[in-house]
């Protein structure tokens, strides 16, 4: 096989296909990047040309003290201008965190055939699917990354269905995160001046899945990409960083005190945090007031790195489109259109940046 790593058909076939991914390429022993996998030059991660975003965590805990409003109006802040930011003191216990990244180790750890079981078309569930870069057939250049995406039915198909290396876990980050979204979402809506019954909002988060990313060490790092420039699809995005790092967020303007138009900025780890980001989604829905973040991920040479994103978002049949109350005082961004036909825009198109928004533009 070695021989043949140059050969984007031999290599395609036995990293997508044959559901090795990029780590069964790794474990064959690589002393530089295949071919397939060298990203042109505009698309490759310089450290150099990054900064560090230095904005502190906040501090979820005081939300429900006296200083709720000044918590909240960072929270709405963070939504309206990066689209990301950490929070600490979420309610998902630090324990579970630790015992979530091993989880992930332990299910990679396994040789190939174990994970392959669960590769596209063949997986015995129809919730779980192990996959490799994002969408291979389209990609110019594929993408250094292995996951195993689980999707969330009920708990006991979750039990059942899910890979038992990391279900229980897996299951329990979904179950104490959901709480914190409801949260936030919750004060992110009251900010726009709107306020959603139970069911609204049960709408908006509907279908939720939790995927276990895995980044092989990487011979050549400066050379390809973890993942590429996009946004996320749904809602909220969760997502519990190793310690590793290597995620970068675009600075979508000039924000004072934080980064400059166009800027990459990474999102270095904390102990115990987590990250949130704005979706699509959440940004048609706000008509354009939040804004869903455009970022990537940098692989890394020295060790191989996990994270562990729960991505919230609406039901397929569930039409998305700006809150009637933004519409009536600015203006409609966005047309109205069912999440399924967005979503199967998004996952059928290789990533390129927020181009996907395009879609629900208004015209």
């Amino acid at each position: 096989m070695a021989s043949s790593l140059e050969d984007r058909d031999s290599l395609f076939k036995f990293v997508v296909q044959d559901g090795n991914g990029v780590k069964g390429i790794v474990d064959l022993g690589l002393s530089k990047v295949p071919q397939p996998y060298i990203q042109p030059q505009e698309e490759r991660i310089d450290k150099k040309n990054t900064s560090i975003c230095a904005q502190a965590p906040i501090d979820l805990s005081k939300l429900d003290g006296p200083n709720h409003e000044q918590v909240a109006q960072q929270i709405a802040r963070a939504c309206e201008t990066l689209g990301f930011f950490q929070v600490v003191n979420h309610g998902v216990p630090v324990e579970l965190l630790e015992s979530l990244k091993d989880a992930a180790h332990t299910f990679f750890r396994q040789p190939s055939e174990k994970r392959a079981v669960y590769r596209e078309g063949v997986s015995p569930s129809p919730l779980v699917n192990f996959r490799t870069s994002f969408a291979p057939k389209k990609e110019k250049a594929l993408e250094w990354k292995d996951y195993i995406s689980m999707v969330y039915t009920n708990d006991a198909e979750a039990l059942e269905q899910w890979p038992k290396e990391c279900n229980e876990v897996a299951l329990e980050y979904l179950r104490t995160s959901m709480k914190m979204v409801r949260k936030l979402l919750e004060v992110l809506f009251k900010n726009l001046g709107v306020t959603l019954d139970e069911s609204e909002l049960d709408a908006i988060i509907g279908f939720k899945t939790v995927n276990m990313n895995f980044y092989p060490t990487c011979p050549n790092p400066e050379l390809t990409v973890g993942v590429g420039r996009h946004s996320d699809v749904g809602a909220l995005t969760i997502l519990l960083q190793d310690g590793i790092g290597g995620l970068y967020v675009r600075v979508e303007e000039d924000i004072p005190d934080v980064g400059k138009k166009g800027e990459w900025m990474e999102i270095p780890p904390v102990p115990g945090a987590l990250v949130i980001n704005v979706g699509d989604t959440l940004e048609i829905l706000s008509n354009g007031r939040y804004k869903s973040a455009e970022h990537r991920v940098r692989t890394t040479s020295s060790k191989s790195r996990v994270s562990i994103p729960i991505f919230t978002m609406p039901k397929p049949t569930v039409k998305i489109g700006p809150l009637p109350q933004l519409v009536e005082k600015e203006g409609s961004r966005f047309r109205e259109l069912l999440f399924q036909d967005y979503r199967n825009n998004f996952f059928s198109n290789a990533h390129d940046g927020k181009k996907s928004l395009d879609f629900a533009r208004a015209i």
